[in-house]
């Protein structure tokens, strides 16, 4: 149980160090102040709803089913964010970068919605 518990903690922890480092860099990203800024905003939002939902899972005792449980709202910020980057990003790398994230994400998540039916259905 300990194990699980700090598990699950060294990877919010994680998570929240990469958020974090991303959130940093995307300041650099937009030299117009204002679409920077909104920008930011969206990405802080996007962050603080993903943090949200992850600390609002009940831990289970399975630690694949928890695992799965914390990576779905972190994938979602991670569409958000990609989303983000698309809506006032420039460079063309980050820009294709943001539209794989999206993709990648998107099947993933689908993925583990249907494990997780599985898992409940047996």
């Amino acid at each position: 149980m300990k194990l699980t518990t700090n598990l699950s903690t060294s990877l919010t922890i994680a998570i929240i160090v990469v958020t974090a480092t991303l959130l940093r860099a995307a300041t650099h990203v937009s030299s117009d102040k204002s679409s920077n800024e909104a920008n930011w905003s969206e990405l802080v939002a996007g962050t603080e709803k993903m943090h949200m939902a992850m600390g609002e899972v009940k831990q289970s005792g399975d630690n694949d089913v928890d695992f799965v449980k914390l990576m779905l709202p972190h994938h979602q910020a991670a569409i958000e964010m990609a989303k983000t980057q698309l809506l006032h990003g420039k460079d063309p790398q980050m820009r294709r970068l943001a539209q794989e994230i999206i993709t990648d994400q998107q099947l993933e998540i689908e993925l583990m919605q249907r494990w997780l039916k599985q898992q409940h259905a047996n």
